[in-house]
């Protein structure tokens, strides 16, 4: 039986982890921790029966704790919960699966008190991957990729050597605007913006994946999970989503992970490294599908991808920035206070304004955050 502790429960991620849970029924669950949906959150704890329970928001916290008064559970709350939830003792992997910079603390918690990290949190990597990585390597703890892509990396270099590594590349379906120039995305609407052709995703990362700074932070996160440059990162738009990223080596050997487009399985992956288990679902049918294309990625059109990869070459705070102002910017627009263009923009405008800070500790990246935050507020909300 393996003890996981699952962050993010009822999110994106987090939902299909627990499918995987069930489908194997060898994995017990210790610990859960959500932001504020508790009527999923008291369905997960009445089937799997979790020690700790975290809900961000305090008073949905206690609201919970009546609704389960008749379950043998804690229920905590805020980041001392978020922690909590993450040390929990029996846990032996902890699938960090909450969204934004919130993940970085409950992720060094973790590997500190001696778990291993199935990480879905690109943020914890983008903005303290000088931090997270060398700790994982003093502690000895394992860091298992949850993307689709930095799992395809992963098992493609599974066996191998990775300083015989010439460069990775990194795949991207191109979203619902692939091929569209940026007078053609002058009016694009919400909705048109979470319409993914091949993934389903929660609303933020799916506008990331339009806007392509999700790939963006997708670079920066490889850099830190494989000991790689930026510069050894290209971005090759693969718009089937078949291929789902590839590993070149120095003497010119490519070799790719493919499958369908199903999260579940760099889930189980992650969860059962290295065994593999069987993943119930559509296989590959290359008589089907006749042939795979391949398209450079448009840096003038999607604009965060460029910033991103600045960002990823310029190090110290500058992804804090990036990761932080694209967060803000997404916010307003999903609530249509700036138009789809205007995302690039106030990151751009951002970088730009918040001073550089080399090596920031936990506390100066959360600080810059806070900054970008107030430099945005001031130009965009007030």
């Amino acid at each position: 039986m393996k003890n996981i502790s699952v962050l993010g429960s009822t999110g994106s991620i987090g939902t299909q982890t627990l499918d995987v849970v069930r489908a194997n029924g060898d994995i017990h669950i210790c610990a859960l921790a959500a932001g504020s949906n508790i009527k999923l959150l008291e369905q997960q704890i009445r089937e799997f029966h979790p020690s700790v329970v975290c809900v961000w928001k305090e008073e949905k916290a206690k609201e919970l704790a009546s609704n389960v008064a008749d379950c043998s559970v804690r229920i905590v709350s805020g980041m001392e919960g978020l922690i909590e939830a993450a040390t929990v003792e029996q846990a032996e992997i902890v699938v960090t699966a909450v969204v934004g910079m919130i993940g970085i603390r409950p992720t060094i918690a973790a590997i500190e008190a001696g778990k291993d990290i199935a990480l879905a949190n690109k943020e914890t990597l983008v903005t303290a991957g000088h931090i997270i990585m060398p700790l994982a390597k003093q502690k000895n703890r394992k860091i298992f990729p949850v993307d689709s892509e930095h799992s395809a990396i992963f098992q493609s270099l599974n066996g191998e050597n990775r300083k015989q590594i010439d460069k990775i590349l990194l795949t991207a379906s191109g979203g619902p605007f692939r091929g569209r120039k940026k007078s053609e995305l002058v009016h694009v609407r919400v909705e048109d913006a979470l319409k993914h052709p091949n993934w389903s995703m929660g609303k933020k990362i799916t506008i990331d994946s339009s806007t392509m700074v999700n790939k963006g932070l997708e670079v920066i996160e490889a850099k830190w999970l494989f000991d790689v440059d930026v510069d050894q990162i290209q971005v090759v738009i693969q718009p089937q989503s078949v291929i789902h990223s590839m590993v070149q080596f120095v003497d010119g050997a490519i070799i790719a992970q493919l499958g369908t487009p199903d999260m579940k399985l760099p889930i189980q992956y992650a969860l059962y490294y290295p065994q593999r288990r069987f993943l119930a679902g559509d296989r590959l049918d290359f008589a089907a599908m006749r042939q795979i294309t391949f398209e450079d990625p448009d840096m003038e059109t999607f604009q965060g991808l460029k910033l991103a990869y600045e960002a990823g070459k310029k190090g110290g705070s500058v992804p804090t920035v990036l990761n932080a102002a694209n967060e803000k910017a997404v916010s307003l627009f999903l609530d249509h206070k700036i138009s789809y263009l205007q995302i690039a923009e106030i990151i751009e405008s951002s970088m730009n304004a918040i001073p550089v800070i080399d090596q920031p500790s936990v506390e100066e990246i959360l600080q810059t955050e806070r900054a970008t935050y107030e430099f945005i507020e001031s130009r965009w909300m007030a």
